[in-house]
């Protein structure tokens, strides 16, 4: 498998190319960005918070008490007195830090159901939940963390996977096809509840149809091809050349996956209506 790491990295790298798409199609507020690029670098390491007692786990667990501790903070700053706002916060933050920390790895088994498709699935609707609804963010926002949550979930398990094959003595290691998988079938109640939880958490979560509509949009995928290359230079120094050798420099650009326009046949004059006899 691969190592904490290595995990974080592949996960910064995608979530940061997402992010860089999503800057572009200007479809979300700036200061919305931040937060859904770190869940994807979350999702990039969360299939790891099975293993128990480890620098990863308590990490993660670490991790995870600091942020919902924080979205209750914010989510009920205007209703109670100071006092109670500390309460709530150092309340949410030992609950998860060792409360739930000490929970889950009674119950969890590593390379179980948090390593599979469905975990990845459970985490996404996680996450449009808590953006949506504990974060008060907009919908389309929820449901695009939600969207970087599964890629990053989906790139640890797909390393771990790499990870398996061993180049050198040209064989599988025997944790291949544990990882990337879509349910666990050595605990079917472990992915029964895995199951149930993703029914709750998309029951929960905000309508995705923002979401799915803003994906499916024919403007934004169009901008994004716009924008994909520059059109005179390279950061304002290297000038784009034409791919055309020998091109004339008023050339008109090259276009795919059109058809040309059909040459106007010319036609022939009107003839002239002779003077009417008299």
């Amino acid at each position: 498998m691969a190592n904490f790491t290595t995990h974080i990295a592949a996960g910064t790298l995608v979530s940061g190319s997402l992010a860089t798409l999503t800057l572009a199609a200007n479809v979300i507020a700036p200061e919305n960005l931040i937060p859904i690029t770190l869940a994807g670098v979350l999702g990039s390491v969360l299939p790891d918070i099975d293993l128990k007692e480890s620098r990863p786990s308590r990490a993660m667990f670490a991790g995870l008490a600091i942020f919902f501790s924080f979205a209750v903070l914010f989510s009920v700053a205007d209703r109670y007195s100071i006092a109670e706002l500390w309460l709530l916060w150092l309340g949410t933050l030992l609950l998860v830090r060792y409360g739930l920390h000490t929970i889950f790895h009674n119950m969890a088994v590593h390379r179980g159901i948090w390593h599979s498709i469905l975990a990845a699935l459970f985490s996404a609707a996680a996450t449009a939940v808590v953006f949506g609804n504990i974060m008060d963010r907009h919908a389309g926002v929820a449901w695009l963390a939600a969207g970087f949550m599964f890629v990053g979930f989906l790139v640890h398990l797909a390393l771990d996977e790499i990870y398996a094959v061993d180049v050198e003595d040209k064989r599988l290691k025997s944790s291949f096809g544990t990882a990337l998988k879509l349910i666990d079938r050595r605990h079917p109640y472990a992915t029964g509840s895995m199951l149930a939880a993703l029914a709750l958490a998309v029951w929960l979560a905000p309508s995705p149809s923002v979401f799915v509509s803003g994906l499916s949009s024919r403007d934004m995928w169009a901008g994004l091809n716009e924008r994909l290359l520059p059109r005179e230079s390279w950061f304002g120094l290297v000038k784009v050349r034409s791919l055309v050798a020998g091109a004339p420099k008023d050339a008109s650009p090259i276009t795919t996956g059109t058809i040309p326009e059909t040459a106007a046949q010319p036609t022939a004059p009107a003839e002239t209506p002779a003077p009417a006899s008299r």
